[in-house]
């Protein structure tokens, strides 16, 4: 079976995007979100649709870009259950992050019901799905894969890392990468600043050798312009870093930095109420423990400030 008709269920800043990918690599795409506004902005390459099981009606594929496992689960087997409202066969796609036993489940419910599953997280931000190079780890059925991997090249590289739930499974361990190494550049800058460097040189002489990394290509940059508007909100950071200490657990494993790193986000976003800034706003964490200490001069942009 060919995918042609694809349904995209979420189309904020990681989902519009994508839906602009997939319509322009020539696939009938429809989109649903529970904010109308921001499917409608969809209108020009997409059929916006009034509700989500409309949406699934004809589709070969259903794609899911929302924020965690509740709001899948709802989608998929609650109200909205569009699960039951699409054709026979069709391909459901969990592109969201979510608990790798969530995504076994959903599988195992979703082929009881006659249809097909994989989770196929990303990584890349919101650059990367503007410019269709989204990192994507899919878990699953070979074949199914096979069957999705043309729409996924359409949003990125997609990569078949193993069975149901090892996509997320590979999401978490790239978020404990990238949650340690956004720790390891903003404790970097700021040493270098109190040091006597211009944090902003520093950057660019570190660029092009061992520390070089997109991480500090882009979250350096955003440090030192102090940019904290969304790019990937700290309160999903620190979602997969708690999801990811418990596959850990579940495995006897102990993750001090990934620890850490949790440790740092969630004063962030609880304590500081920062959840829904840039996790690059790490750096307000490092400074809040170091008083006094603040890399740069200029203001803060937190999210709303720009237009």
């Amino acid at each position: 079976m060919s995918l042609e008709n694809i349904t995209l269920i979420g189309t904020g800043i990681m989902g519009a995007p994508m839906a602009r990918n997939i319509a322009k690599a020539g696939f009938r795409v429809t989109v649903w979100n529970r904010t109308r506004a921001k499917a409608d902005a969809l209108a020009g390459v997409a059929t916006v649709a009034a509700d989500p099981r409309e949406a699934v009606a004809e589709a070969d594929a259903v794609i899911t870009m929302v924020d965690n496992s509740p709001i899948v689960t709802e989608i998929y087997f609650g109200e909205h259950g569009v699960v039951e409202a699409a054709p026979s066969n069709a391909l459901f796609i969990d592109m969201s992050s979510i608990q790798p036993s969530v995504a076994r489940d959903h599988a195992a419910s979703i082929e009881k019901a006659g249809r097909r599953h994989i989770d196929a997280p990303v990584s890349g931000g919101e650059k990367g799905a503007i410019e269709g190079t989204l990192a994507i780890m899919a878990g699953g059925r070979a074949e199914d894969f096979a069957e999705a991997e043309q729409a996924l090249k359409a949003m990125g590289r997609p990569t078949h890392v193993g069975v149901h739930g090892a996509g997320q499974v590979a999401k978490l361990a790239n978020q404990a990468i990238v949650a340690v190494t956004i720790g390891a550049v903003a404790e970097a800058m700021l040493l270098a600043q109190e040091g006597g460097c211009d944090p902003a040189a520093l950057r660019d002489a570190l660029m092009g050798g061992f520390a070089t990394s997109r991480i500090l290509d882009l979250h350096g940059e955003r440090m030192t312009e102090r940019n904290w508007v969304p790019g990937g909100p700290l309160e999903l950071q620190l979602k997969d870093l708690e999801n990811a200490l418990e596959v850990a657990r579940e495995a006897g494993l102990t993750l001090p930095l990934t620890e850490k790193a949790r440790d740092a986000f969630h004063a962030l976003a609880k304590e500081m109420e920062m959840g829904r800034h840039d996790h690059a706003a790490y750096l307000r964490w490092l400074e809040a423990i170091n008083p006094g200490k603040r890399l740069g001069t200029g203001p803060d942009r937190d999210p709303g400030a720009n237009a």
